[in-house]
């Protein structure tokens, strides 16, 4: 029996060399047969119970490694009559095929134990279990064998040693044991490329491939995959189209591996129709499963969901299996409300192939009723997982925060907190968000202090919403004293600080900011745009917002989305230039949504532009936007007109298309908890005590007296 876990007493044994150091063989190469003629020869032999020379049982043994269960290569290989080192190479690789890294270690210090001295195979298939379990430790101790046998520098179990130091993220020793080969080929050139490539070092993968072709070593698709893997940022689109171009060159434009590279390479940097040109140009032989998944990957990447069912669709008519990954992919390009429908029809389709309790197609699934504010449906799939892994918290999390419910988010976060899961500074920021939404500074201080403990708080995405946090809470110097304090070397901080002075009425500030940001060479994005544009809006400064909003896309390669339009539509209507606003609406590319035109209908309200209002509000009610505030606008609108029959006709329309107002709240942070205010309740235990003050507040901000009810208060505590 082996060991099925490998103590590290047991490893140091490796670096032990052979008691007997006679019983080395040659491996010569073998022929494998497929699993059924295996097993026919293999019946035969034990029926004629007949002793038979390694090569036979070598080749069998092979055979089930390579194709069959593990189980049953190690039965045979207990049977073994004669075993050589062949017949442990093939024992071992096939436990390191299979990823079950212990058993294969455990076999390599039986084997060494047993007095069989390891070949370059051995140690390869050693080294492959050791990266596949991420154990260094273990990587090091096949290594001190490797030295020992002399097989270090050996171009074979050299190059598995650079990729196993590469895969466990010591690039150091990694180029170590790169500059000790004799003589380097092709594997381990990639093994380098590959290892960098982890590490995000681009200067240092390009300097390789350099370095590659001036000794003489011509790259293959395995290269180009590892040179692609990198390129995944609009801002080097430039790069990925000559790495396209030079593997064109070297006659592997027909090649899938490179092909399926390219295909994500060019999705990531922001070009979707070159992804689709290198798909289109692919020949229907060399399309595999891989090539579809990478296609639905980047329709996924571009929120496309139209054309990712086309396309999942298309891989059913031609017969190809259809794994987790591709629901993955296709679930997640749903993940719009447009999409919803055929997003549950996925959801069937998941069941029915039972893909429910996978953890990645289940993340998709929370992920995509969450975007689309299906709440109950989200829950009900994180509540139902098996499995929940990180991502899965986060999901969840993340889609009740965007959903507006704050308070359910900040429970899940304290039950992970709870059940000593890990907290990340994804899960932070979530966190953070929500108790900026809530306005509660002792939450978010609390949540702070666990940022500093947990050593995330210099985090981009903790840092900007830390920033954000304590702005919402009003405290805008404490938000300037951490940004200050932050790495500011990415837009997401800048953003949240632009935001603050924006949202706190210090435009001239956020965009000295903007500046600021632009001097240090940092590419502003569409958050960033967003909140200079309404820095500009709530400071009067129209004609500079609009400047704004034309140069983005050309002068930073920012197209403008229905966010910034909207912001655009706020900037001309706080001035009362609503022909303008209304005229920048007609302009944009795209449909414009109850975003945008609500934003225009609270402008006419504000500033009596009756006539526009009407037509505005008649256009939102066509298009059943199901948003309560259309309707109570217009009818507000209505009202100051003194129309009061298309005020009663507006109501009516609610009521019958089921759409309901929504109280508006108000939240305060007191001594003794959290209290939120709305209307039409009288649930709080200090209610006559609120009404007076109330009252006392609105005398003396010379606001007429609030009818009774319109105000009350209940207590979260």
């Amino acid at each position: 029996m082996i060991h099925r876990q490998t103590p590290k007493s047991s490893l140091r044994c490796l670096c032990q060399t052979s008691p007997n150091p006679s019983r080395r063989f040659t491996v010569g190469t073998i022929r494998t047969p497929d699993l059924d003629s295996a097993k026919i020869t293999h019946s035969r032999l034990i029926k004629s119970n007949s002793s038979i020379d390694p090569y036979t049982w070598n080749t069998i043994l092979t055979a089930y490694s390579r194709h069959g269960p593990t189980w049953d290569a190690l039965q045979l290989f207990e049977e073994m009559p004669v075993r050589d080192t062949v017949s442990w190479n093939a024992t071992i690789a096939g436990h390191a095929s299979r990823g079950d890294n212990a058993s294969a270690l455990a076999l390599l210090v039986r084997m060494v134990r047993t007095g069989f001295a390891p070949d370059q195979h051995t140690l390869g298939s050693a080294l492959k279990a050791a990266a596949g379990a991420g154990r260094v430790v273990h990587g090091r101790q096949v290594h001190a064998l490797a030295l020992k046998t002399g097989l270090a520098h050996a171009v074979f179990s050299g190059s598995a040693l650079v990729d196993m130091y590469a895969k466990c993220g010591s690039i150091g020793d990694s180029a170590s044991a790169f500059e000790a080969l004799r003589a380097r080929n092709r594997v381990s050139w990639n093994a380098m490329i590959a290892g960098h490539a982890r590490s995000g070092d681009r200067a240092a993968v390009f300097r390789i491939f350099d370095r590659m072709g001036r000794e003489g070593i011509g790259p293959d698709e395995a290269t180009f995959a590892g040179l692609l893997a990198l390129l995944d940022d609009p801002a080097v689109y430039k790069l990925t189209t000559q790495v396209h171009a030079k593997f064109v060159k070297h006659g592997l434009a027909s090649d899938a591996t490179a092909c399926n590279a390219t295909i994500a390479s060019y999705s990531e940097c922001g070009s979707i129709d070159d992804s689709m040109k290198v798909f289109a140009e692919m020949d229907d032989g060399i399309r595999d499963r891989v090539t579809y998944n990478s296609v639905l990957a980047a329709y996924a990447y571009h929120c496309d969901g139209d054309r990712a069912i086309e396309v999942f669709v298309g891989m059913r008519k031609l017969g190809l299996e259809q794994d987790a990954y591709a629901y993955t992919s296709v679930i997640s390009a749903c993940a719009q409300m447009e999409q919803l429908k055929q997003g549950r029809s996925l959801h069937g389709l998941v069941i029915k192939r039972g893909f429910e309790n996978t953890t990645t197609v289940s993340n998709a699934l929370v992920t995509m009723y969450a975007k689309s504010d299906i709440v109950n449906d989200a829950m009900t799939c994180f509540e139902r997982m098996v499995s929940k892994d990180s991502y899965s918290w986060n999901a969840i999390l993340t889609g009740l925060s965007q959903c507006g419910l704050s308070e359910a988010a900040l429970r899940i976060f304290s039950q992970m907190r709870a059940a000593g899961l890990e907290i990340d500074p994804y899960s932070l920021s979530t966190a953070l968000r929500s108790c900026s939404d809530l306005a509660v500074l002792r939450s978010g201080r609390q949540i702070h202090a666990l940022a500093v403990l947990t050593g995330f708080r210099d985090s981009d995405y903790v840092s900007s919403s830390l920033i954000f946090m304590y702005s919402k809470c009003g405290l805008i110097d404490d938000a300037k004293a951490l940004f200050d304090e932050s790495r500011k070397v990415s837009p997401v901080a800048w953003n949240s600080i632009i935001f603050a002075y924006a949202q706190h009425g210090q435009g001239h500030a956020a965009l000295e900011l903007f500046a600021r940001m632009r001097e240090r060479g940092l590419r502003p994005n569409h958050v960033t745009f967003i909140a200079v544009i309404t820095a500009c809006s709530h400071i009067g400064l129209v004609n500079e917002g609009s400047r704004y909003l034309e140069s983005m896309e050309r002068d930073y390669g920012v197209p403008a989305r229905m966010e910034h339009y909207a912001c655009g539509v706020d900037l001309y209507g706080r001035a009362g230039r609503l022909e303008e606003a209304e005229a920048l609406i007609e302009s944009m590319p795209f449909e414009a949504d109850a975003m945008v035109l609500v934003t225009l209908l609270g402008a006419c309200r504000m500033h009596g532009e009756i006539e526009m209002a009407m037509r505005v509000g008649q256009r939102m009610m066509e298009m059943d936007a199901g948003e309560h505030a259309t309707y109570v606008l217009l009818g507000e609108v209505y009202a100051q007109c003194g129309r009061w029959g298309e005020r009663k006709a507006v109501r009516r329309a609610m009521r019958e298309r089921g759409v309901a107002k929504v109280p508006g709240w108000s939240w305060f942070e007191a001594h003794e908890g959290v209290h939120a205010f709305n209307a039409e309740d009288r649930s709080h235990p200090r209610m006559a005590e609120v009404y007076r003050m109330a009252a006392e507040l609105t005398a003396e901000a010379g606001v007429p007296d609030c009818v009774d009810g319109d105000v009350e208060v209940y207590s979260l505590d």
